[in-house]
């Protein structure tokens, strides 16, 4: 139950300073649209990039990987190399709001709105 009114109280804090929280959260956003993870299959056969903002921005396939034939599989280490560098970005998002919210005093572990 205190840890309720605590946060309650961190989240008043915050709001108090709207405007110095609005423009932190727009750093942010623009920092991790410039952050690019990387994600990859089959020791590199397949690699996908995703930025901060959880956008695929690359997918490059190998000529060995062209060369193997199998659409399925090919599909399968696509699929692959990319849910690998979404879960770093989001890993990445997550480590970057906590500071965020630290900095601005919130509890840790708690969400910032725009950044799920």
């Amino acid at each position: 139950m205190f840890d309720l009114f605590k946060n309650m109280g961190a989240m008043a804090g915050a709001l108090r300073n709207l405007p110095r929280l609005q423009e932190q959260m727009g750093q942010l956003q623009a920092r991790l649209a410039q952050v690019v993870v990387t994600g990859t299959a089959a020791g590199g056969l397949v690699t996908a990039r995703v930025n901060g903002r959880l956008e695929v921005v690359g997918v490059s396939i190998s000529n060995q990987a062209m060369q193997l034939q199998d659409r399925e599989m090919l599909e399968d280490l696509i699929r692959s190399a990319v849910n690998q560098a979404l879960n770093r970005a989001r890993e990445t998002l997550a480590e970057e709001t906590a500071k965020l919210g630290e900095s601005l005093g919130l509890p840790s572990g708690m969400k910032l709105p725009g950044f799920s």
